[in-house]
């Protein structure tokens, strides 16, 4: 199967160790017939630097979105005029971009110097709650965008940070500086170090005449408090403030907006049969991979994930530590970007994380990953339906 419109071939060159702590196995032998189920704890994905800058597209879950699929709420005008206005700022990206000359490599290595960029807005950044359809829109955005894929960057502030720390500074501003935009998905306020990082690398791309596109939560609890989130953020990104258009969209979480409530958790019986019963599925004892979570660097965990129609997990209970919860954060996120069913046993979603977690200072992280595994276990529950009885 070829890859969708508008976006580039999927690279080649992902490697794979195997390594024996397969907990699918460590559940015993089954008498059920199927083939095993694949193991996420087996899989030690190795993943390239240029794998890394080719995968910077809006992930499969946004393939298809566009402006015009994007469903405002008719009590949110805010939603609407966010529609307008970034159909309004794509369209105003076409033209020659500031750096002339042709680009020469996917690492940029020869491209002439850049222009410095006109002075004004060359940045929106969508200021909402979590659910409001911010990444749809800023996925639409890229696809409106009138540049070939190549010259368009789309990934989380946490795969940014990582592309810096797999390139190096100075060739990752080489390496996005011909580009005519970057979006920047979820961009984190609670880092200060990633984020001075970060608001270093976006000015030298501002400078080459790349136009900028974020996202980030409001904290829940504030969603009342008027423009939050922007706030923060215009403070943190500093000289760059003057560069952005806050855009806010006011909303509730549509994930839930008129669903019905997330499925109970099932028994281990019923996970197990469903991962056999389900192709591609994978099955793994929760706290197993949570353990070997903590030996894959995340910028790896959407490349873990390659190949897997399903998720299933048996002994769900609460993450025992802060760094703990952070990975399993960026892992929701990568299964809800790719689509990933969720199917599970033991504790409920909405009691993974401690009541000090929830309000401390990443509180905005685990609201969004209770809200993506919330979604992904509706999905899941199909599978135990699918599944042959006894």
């Amino acid at each position: 199967m070829g890859s969708p419109p508008g976006r580039p071939p999927a690279p080649a060159g992902l490697a794979w160790s195997t390594v024996s702590s397969s907990s699918a196995a460590a559940q015993g032998p089954s008498p059920i017939a199927d083939p095993a189920p694949q193991s996420l704890c087996a899989r030690e994905p190795r993943v390239p630097a240029d794998r890394l800058v080719a995968e910077m597209v809006p992930p499969p879950r946004f393939d298809a979105v566009r402006f015009d699929t994007y469903v405002p709420d008719p009590n949110q005008p805010s939603q609407t005029e966010a529609v307008r206005i970034l159909a309004e700022f794509a369209a105003g990206l076409g033209g020659a971009h500031p750096a002339q000359g042709p680009r020469r490599g996917f690492l940029g290595l020869g491209r002439p110097k850049a222009h410095r960029s006109p002075a004004g807005p060359r940045g929106v950044y969508l200021d909402g709650g979590y659910g409001v359809g911010k990444t749809h829109l800023l996925a639409s955005l890229w696809h409106a965008t009138p540049a070939e894929p190549a010259l368009k960057a789309f990934g989380t502030f946490v795969e940014l940070t990582n592309l810096v720390g797999a390139l190096g500074f100075q060739q990752t501003v080489r390496t996005l500086s011909g580009h005519r935009l970057l979006c920047i998905d979820e961009f984190e306020l609670d880092d200060p170090g990633d984020t001075v990082l970060v608001s270093s690398l976006l000015g030298k791309l501002v400078d080459a005449g790349v136009a900028l596109a974020a996202t980030s939560n409001t904290l829940p609890g504030k969603l009342g408090e008027g423009r939050f989130a922007s706030a923060d953020f215009l403070r943190e990104i500093q000289g760059l403030s003057a560069r952005f258009r806050s855009l806010r969209i006011d909303g509730e979480d549509y994930r839930h907006r008129g669903l019905p409530e997330a499925p109970e958790p099932f028994t281990d019986e019923q996970v197990t049969k469903a991962a056999y019963a389900t192709p591609g599925a994978s099955l793994d004892a929760f706290p197993l991979l949570l353990d070997h979570l903590s030996r894959v660097h995340p910028s790896r965990y959407g490349a873990l994930t390659e190949g897997i129609e399903a998720v299933c997990l048996t002994e769900v209970r609460a993450v025992p530590d802060q760094s703990t919860a952070l990975r399993l954060v960026v892992l929701a996120d990568r299964l809800y970007d790719r689509e990933v069913p969720v199917l599970a046993s033991g504790s409920p979603f909405d009691q993974l994380f401690s009541e000090e977690m929830l309000s401390g200072g990443y509180k905005k992280k685990y609201f969004r990953a209770i809200s993506r595994l919330t979604a992904l276990a509706r999905d899941g529950k199909k599978l135990v339906d699918a599944a042959p009885g006894d």
